[in-house]
C-alpha cells in the first residue's frame, strides 16, 4: 500500500489556532491520517499522511472547509509518496510561532524576501555575487545541499539570529539567496534579514522538495539527499524516500 504524505504550511492570521485543535485532530482521525500539524496565532505547518483520498479531502476542508473559513487560500504545499505509514499517530500541537525564530518583530504575513520558483533557482545561483544561505540545522545540511551553499552550522534555527549578527554584513552582502527544506523557514529568515537592512534577499519558493520535485536530476545543482522529518529519513530527486533510521518530527 502507498501513502500519499503533504507537507504544507502558510504563514496567516489565527487569532482563533487555540479553539481548531480540537476539531482538526478530529477531522484528521475521521480520516484515518497520522502526523503533525502546528498550528499558532501566526499560521499552520506540519505534514501528515493517509491514504490518497483522505489526504486530498482534507487539503479540500483546510481551503475551503468551514473551519477556517478561507483563511488557507495561499497554502504552501507539496505531496509525496511513502511504501509504509510514517507517523505513529495524529498529533496537532499550539505553539507560540508554527518555526521558531524567537524575534516577535519579524512577521512573514508582512513583509518577506523575493520568491526563486525552482525553475529560475539555478540562473540566479550563477549570478555574480550572491552569497548562498542554507538556513536548515547541521545535521540536514550533512546529508545533503547545494554546491556553494554556506552552512551556518546552527543546532536549531532560532540560532539563525546569531550567524546573521556575527557573520554577515549587509552593506558588504548586498545580494543573499536562501533556502530550507519546504521553504517556511526562509520566509521568516528572509523577513528578519530584510528588517536587518539587507537590500536584496532571495528565497526558493516550495523549498528544496520543490526544487527535487520540479527540476530534472541531470539539470540540478542538488548534492546529496534531502532530509525529512518521518520515518522515510530522507528523499532524493522526483521525491523519491530514501531509507534509514527515522528522525524526530520538529519545527524548527
Amino acid at each position: 500500500m502507498t501513502y500519499k504524505v503533504a507537507a504544507l504550511y502558510q504563514f496567516v492570521a489565527l487569532p482563533d489556532f487555540r479553539e481548531l485543535k480540537d476539531p482538526l485532530h478530529k477531522l484528521c482521525l475521521d480520516l484515518g491520517i497520522k502526523g503533525t500539524l502546528l498550528l499558532a496565532h501566526e499560521g499552520i505547518n506540519g505534514t501528515v499522511a493517509g491514504l490518497d483520498g483522505a489526504i486530498d479531502t482534507l487539503m479540500a476542508e483546510l481551503r475551503d472547509g468551514p473551519l477556517f473559513g478561507g483563511r488557507l487560500d495561499n497554502l504552501e504545499l507539496k505531496f509525496s509518496a511513502a511504501s509504509e505509514m510514517p507517523f505513529g499517530r495524529m498529533k496537532v500541537r499550539l505553539k507560540k510561532e508554527i518555526v521558531t525564530l524567537g524575534d516577535p518583530q519579524v512577521d512573514p504575513t508582512r513583509r518577506v524576501g523575493t520568491y526563486v520558483s525552482p525553475a529560475e533557482w539555478n540562473t540566479l545561483l550563477e549570478e555574480p555575487g550572491i552569497v548562498l544561505l542554507d538556513t536548515r540545522n547541521d545535521f540536514e545540511v550533512e546529508m545533503g545541499t547545494f554546491d556553494g551553499a554556506i552552512d551556518p552550522r546552527i543546532k536549531r534555527f532560532n540560532e539563525f539570529k546569531d550567524f546573521v549578527r556575527t557573520e554577515l554584513d549587509p552593506k558588504q552582502h548586498r545580494k543573499v539567496a536562501m533556502f530550507c527544506t519546504g521553504g517556511i523557514r526562509c520566509e521568516k529568515a528572509s523577513a528578519y534579514m530584510l528588517a536587518q537592512g539587507f537590500e536584496e534577499v532571495f528565497h526558493l519558493k516550495g523549498g528544496i522538495l520543490k526544487y527535487l520535485e520540479d527540476v530534472p536530476e541531470a539539470r540540478s545543482r542538488w548534492n546529496g539527499e534531502c532530509f525529512v522529518f518521518d520515518e522515510r529519513v530522507a528523499l532524493g530527486h522526483g521525491l523519491v524516500e530514501r531509507s534509514g533510521e527515522a528522525g524526530e518530527q520538529a519545527d524548527d
